[in-house]
C-alpha cells in the first residue's frame, strides 16, 4: 500500500491533492487503482513494443481477477480491490483497450470518437471510483464516467503542444479541417495560431458542459465522499480554465494551476456538499453507456471481505513495511556472504 501511495504522490499531484479529501476507506483502494493505471500507462508509453506491453498488462489483469496476481505491489493491491468491490472486468479491460488505441497511434475524426477514447482511459476510472464509494445506480455511475471524460478533455487541451511534439494528435480531425488546418501538415510543424485556439476553445466548451452536470452525481454520493470528488472536478476544470486564461496557447506553454489557487479550489470543494438535483435524470453520454451497463449487470454485488487489509492503521502498516524491509536487507546480506546463515 505504501508503494501505491508513493506512485500517486509522484504521478499526479492534482489527483493526489483531491484524494486527500476522500475518506480513508475510499482513498486507500483508490491509491491501489491509480497505481495499476499508472503502471499500465507507463508500460505502454515507455515500452519498445507497445502492443506487447498491452498484452502483458491484460495477462496481469487476468491474473488479478483469478486471485493470483503477480508479486508486484500494484498487482496485489489491485486484486484485493477488484474482489472486495466486485468491479466488473469489462471496466479495467476497457481501460487497457484505451491504452491499446494509444499504442496504435489512433486519431479521432469527431468529438464523439474522442469521447469514446476518453471513456476508456478516464471514464473507466470514474466508474471504478463510484464503486469504491458504494454507489452502483445508473445516475451516479453515468455522472462519474462523464467526470472522467471531462477531465481527460481538459488534459488534452493542456497538452496539445506536448503531444504534437511526441507525434500524437488528439484534437478532432474534423474540427481542425473546419478551422482550415491540415492535421498532417500541422503535426509536422506544430505552431500556435488563431485556428488552433478556436479548436482548443471548442474542446474546452465540451468539457465544461460535462463538468456542469457532475454536481448531480455528487449529490448522490455519501456525504464524506463529496469533498474529494468536488476537488477533482474543480481542480481539473481549472486546468482548462488556465489554458483559456493564457490565451488558449497550449503549444508554446503548458498551463499550470498555481498552488495558491489549488488551495482555494480545495477549500471550495468543502462547501459544495448539496448541489441541486435536476427535475428528471439526464441521459447517459452515449460513449460511456457501456460502462454503466457493465455495472448495472451485477447490481446486487457487495463487498466480500469483512475487514479489508487497507483499513489497517497507518502506524501498524508502517511498522509492517519496516519489518519486511529489514528482513529483505538481512536476506540480501546473507546471500552476499556478509552474514552467517544462522542470523
Amino acid at each position: 500500500m505504501a508503494a501505491c501511495r508513493a506512485a500517486l504522490r509522484v504521478g499526479s499531484y492534482t489527483f493526489f491533492a483531491a484524494s486527500l479529501l476522500l475518506p480513508a476507506r475510499v482513498r486507500e483502494p483508490a491509491c491501489a487503482l491509480y497505481a495499476f493505471c499508472r503502471l499500465a500507462d507507463d508500460a505502454v508509453d515507455e515500452g519498445a513494443d507497445k502492443t506487447a506491453a498491452v498484452a502483458a498488462m491484460r495477462s496481469r489483469l487476468d491474473s488479478a481477477y483469478r486471485g493470483r496476481p503477480l508479486p508486484v505491489p500494484a498487482d496485489r493491491a489491485l486484486a484485493a480491490v477488484l474482489a472486495h468491490f466486485a468491479i466488473p472486468r469489462a471496466i479495467p479491460a476497457a481501460l487497457l483497450e484505451g491504452f491499446e488505441w494509444d499504442a496504435a497511434g489512433r486519431r479521432y475524426e469527431t468529438i464523439e470518437d474522442l469521447q469514446a477514447y476518453a471513456a476508456r482511459v478516464a471514464g473507466t476510472v470514474g466508474a471504478m471510483m463510484a464503486l469504491l464509494m458504494g454507489v452502483r445506480c445508473a445516475e451516479s455511475v453515468a455522472r462519474a464516467t462523464e467526470l472522467g471524460v471531462a477531465m481527460q478533455l481538459s488534459n488534452i487541451a493542456r497538452d496539445v503542444g506536448e503531444d504534437a511534439r511526441s507525434g500524437r494528435l488528439y484534437l478532432p480531425l474534423a474540427w481542425l479541417r473546419e478551422a482550415g488546418v491540415d492535421p498532417d501538415a500541422w503535426l509536422a510543424r506544430p505552431v500556435f495560431n488563431p485556428a488552433i485556439a478556436a479548436v482548443v476553445q471548442r474542446l474546452l466548451r465540451v468539457a465544461d458542459g460535462l463538468y456542469a452536470g457532475v454536481g448531480e452525481g455528487v449529490a448522490l454520493l455519501p456525504l464524506d465522499c463529496r469533498p474529494g470528488i468536488n476537488a477533482a472536478r474543480f481542480l481539473y476544470a481549472d486546468i482548462g480554465h488556465e489554458v483559456a486564461r493564457r490565451g488558449l496557447d497550449s503549444i508554446s506553454t503548458r498551463a499550470v494551476v498555481a498552488r495558491r489557487r489549488k488551495l482555494w479550489l480545495l477549500a471550495r470543494a468543502l462547501t459544495c456538499l448539496a448541489p441541486a438535483m435536476p427535475a428528471s435524470p439526464r441521459s447517459c453520454l452515449a460513449e460511456t453507456k457501456f460502462l454503466v451497463d457493465a455495472v448495472l449487470a451485477q447490481p446486487d454485488a457487495a463487498p466480500t471481505q469483512p475487514l479489508p487489509w487497507w483499513r489497517v492503521r497507518r502506524r501498524m502498516d508502517a511498522r509492517a513495511v519496516w519489518i519486511i524491509e529489514l528482513f529483505d536487507r538481512l536476506e540480501r546480506r546473507e546471500q552476499a556472504g556478509r552474514l552467517p546463515a544462522s542470523i
